[in-house]
């Protein structure tokens, strides 16, 4: 038997401390360094923002769920009008080490879902990518990377 919805898990390791991975995050100044190039806000609980990719026209509207320090961070965005709760849990390994997680949720088991399922999931893992790129050699993996895409 196949579940009814799939969701997107990724996790990756990052050689900073926790308060740095977090305000890497939440600060849009950081973030258009390796994610966004615009962003009408800080993320902080409860608050909604406007998010503009470089390879994009559109703006993404965010709505900020949840904010812990240097631990969690969720917000939704919408994909084809569906609200998705995206969760960052940030967890603290070894000496100065950062364990970021990503969950995106969810959508149903069908021809649809798997498409979001495969680009996110890459989405998600280049996010990841970039920010350890940014973060540990100051170098923004994204830059001109998704070009090609630009309508």
């Amino acid at each position: 038997m196949k579940p009814q919805v799939v969701e997107i898990n990724v996790a990756m390791q990052i050689s900073k401390p926790i308060n740095e991975v977090f305000e890497a995050i939440v600060n849009p100044e950081k973030m258009c360094n390796y994610f966004i190039s615009q962003s009408n806000g800080r993320m902080e609980e409860g608050k909604s923002l406007l998010w503009k990719f470089p390879e994009f026209e559109m703006e993404v509207p965010v709505k900020v769920e949840k904010i812990e320090q240097d631990k969690l961070i969720s917000y939704y965005w919408e994909n084809s009008g569906l609200p998705l709760l995206v969760e960052m849990k940030l967890s603290t390994v070894g000496d100065n080490f950062t364990l970021v997680k990503i969950s995106e949720k969810s959508m149903e088991n069908n021809e649809a879902g798997l498409k979001w399922l495969s680009g996110n999931s890459f989405g998600w893992s280049n996010f990841l990518a970039c920010l350890k790129a940014y973060l540990e050699y100051g170098i923004n993996l994204r830059k001109g990377s998704f070009d090609f895409m630009k309508k």
